[in-house]
């Protein structure tokens, strides 16, 4: 692997833990965003920024709020690898 291909790779990872935020539709057929800000190297924080982002000075409501902690691990006789991986979602619905 190129330096430079090392390089990208490592920003793409580091920006991993940023929030994204997609548009879906709510229970009442509203429309609202999926905000997701899962990742070891985000937190809930990222979460209600980035809805903050979304829906500007309007403000949100936050509809729902997921979380889960996954432990995994893996060995082989050339590595041991074990880890945690977080998912966190939120559904929002800007306020009108």
């Amino acid at each position: 692997m190129s330096k430079s291909s090392f390089g990208l790779l490592l920003i793409v990872i580091v920006l991993s833990g940023c929030a994204s935020a997609r548009k879906t539709y709510t229970s009442d057929g509203k429309q609202g965003y999926s905000i997701d800000c899962s990742g070891n190297a985000s937190t809930w924080g990222k979460c209600y920024e980035r809805a903050g982002d979304t829906c500007g000075n309007k403000g949100y409501v936050v509809l729902e709020k997921m979380g889960e902690t996954l432990t995994s691990s893996s060995s082989s006789i050339i590595e041991q690898h074990s880890g945690t991986d977080i998912n966190r979602t939120m559904i929002i619905r800007c306020k009108e």
